[in-house]
């Protein structure tokens, strides 16, 4: 039992710099003690006390902010910063060296009972206020932004973001260098386009800059055809384009009808009889 304790503490010392000493973490940090009654009543939830163990959550969720039912599970190292508005439903399976803030609501999507909470891997981070709804899967080393809403399974590694939660790919490293080669020639400040800061915006920018690199291939590619085709033929002549007038009114239409018509009734020049 101590030994868990002092692991609990030391977790919260990995994750948090604000953390002074274990008399501080143990004594003033809300998720740590929303975590230790949680394992109480989840202990008399297993063993049928169930009427206790809601009202020892509610009591947490009282003094805490951090509302954690019962049937939930956890596991170790788990951490809850702030904690303020923390939701952890009954069906809710949390692997361990989870993070969760402030905020974040593990949520059911149906009211037929059974699995109907998210089960969370391993070393998954949730950011505050979001929101991740429904009996899906969050993959061991998942990141979920602050304030996406996630509806849909996560896979390992993933980083989730917006509303409805979108999965953010990770570039190669030569798309990178040729965004950046293309921003500055364009003087565009690539550094909010990276991969540190994800974001559809970004990815808008990005998909700008990869159509625009496209384009200046093609009309490079243009440019050297035109110019073969000037050191080939030189003296290329064009046919001339005859005289077009496009009439937006009925008097322009006449007008150019009779001179027409008068270009035609013109008898031949003294030249042309004599041939």
């Amino acid at each position: 039992m101590f030994a868990r304790l002092k692991e609990d503490i030391a977790s919260v010392f990995d994750r948090d710099p604000a953390a002074r000493n274990a008399f501080d973490v143990l004594t003033t940090y809300p998720g740590l003690h929303a975590l230790l009654m949680h394992r109480l009543t989840h202990w008399l939830w297993n063993i049928g006390l169930c009427w206790f163990a809601r009202m020892l959550s509610a009591l947490t969720r009282w003094l805490t902010g951090i509302e954690i039912h019962p049937g939930a599970s956890i596991g170790r190292r788990f951490f809850i910063d702030h904690g303020m508005g923390v939701v952890i439903g009954e069906t809710a399976v949390i692997g361990d060296d989870c993070t969760l803030y402030h905020g974040v609501t593990l949520g059911g999507t149906s009211w037929q009972k059974g699995k109907r909470h998210p089960t969370l891997g391993d070393n998954v981070v949730v950011g505050a206020g979001a929101k991740v709804l429904g009996p899906i899967e969050i993959g061991d080393g998942a990141r979920i932004g602050s304030n996406a809403v996630v509806l849909k399974p996560v896979p390992a590694g993933a980083t989730v973001v917006g509303i409805p939660g979108r999965l953010i790919e990770t570039a190669a490293p030569t798309a990178d260098t040729r965004r950046s080669e293309m921003a500055e020639k364009m003087g565009f400040d690539a550094y909010g386009a990276t991969g540190d800061a994800p974001d559809p915006v970004a990815h808008a920018i990005n998909c700008m800059l990869d159509h625009i690199h496209v384009m200046d291939q093609r009309m490079q590619s243009m440019c050297q055809a035109l110019k073969r085709v000037n050191d080939e033929c030189p003296d290329l002549d064009l046919p001339e384009i005859d005289s077009c007038e496009i009439a937006s009114t009925a008097e322009e239409l006449l007008k150019i009808q009779n001179v027409g018509k008068a270009s035609r009734d013109t008898p031949p020049s003294q030249d042309a009889s004599l041939k």
